[in-house]
């Protein structure tokens, strides 16, 4: 009777010990070929927690705020004839810089994702949307982005 039961729990104890294990954390992200990549110290918590008071500070939308995603929008006042030039004319609505930061990773690592579109007639049925290269003004937003969540995450 007691091998019987011996070899009930070893059983059982091999099973659980070669079963899946759960995968903890948040899933692994990709970065299209315009997006801009970051490494920060500093949980996905952290990070989202500074991304979302930094855009309170400056006044820029906040549209998603999710557990691995922020999504922000910054208007653009008045005519642009660059962007006009560039993009076409935003005549049947605003335009505006939508900013999506993904972001995933781990107590004291977590790697960010930015992309960056140019909306033209946002949330209109004539909103058309323009993917955006990275360019040094959002490399900057992204290096301070990560200092100040590095600066409050208590990791080294």
């Amino acid at each position: 009777m007691k091998k019987l039961i011996f070899i009930g729990l070893t059983a059982t104890l091999a099973a659980c010990q070669s079963g899946p294990s759960p995968r903890g954390g948040l899933p692994t992200i990709r970065a299209a070929s315009n997006a801009q990549t970051v490494q920060i110290k500093a949980s996905p918590e952290v990070v989202r927690n500074t991304l979302v008071s930094s855009a309170n500070a400056k006044g820029t939308i906040v549209q998603q705020n999710e557990l691995n995603m922020v999504v922000m929008e910054s208007y653009v006042r008045g005519r642009d004839p660059v962007l006009d030039s560039e993009f076409g004319p935003s005549d049947s609505g605003e335009r505006a810089y939508r900013i999506r930061v993904r972001f995933s990773g781990s107590q004291c690592h977590t790697t960010a994702v930015q992309d960056v579109a140019l909306i033209n007639n946002i949330y209109t049925p004539d909103e058309r949307s323009f993917s955006l290269p990275g360019n040094p003004g959002l490399t900057r937003s992204l290096q301070s982005m990560k200092a100040n969540a590095e600066a409050s995450s208590g990791c080294s």
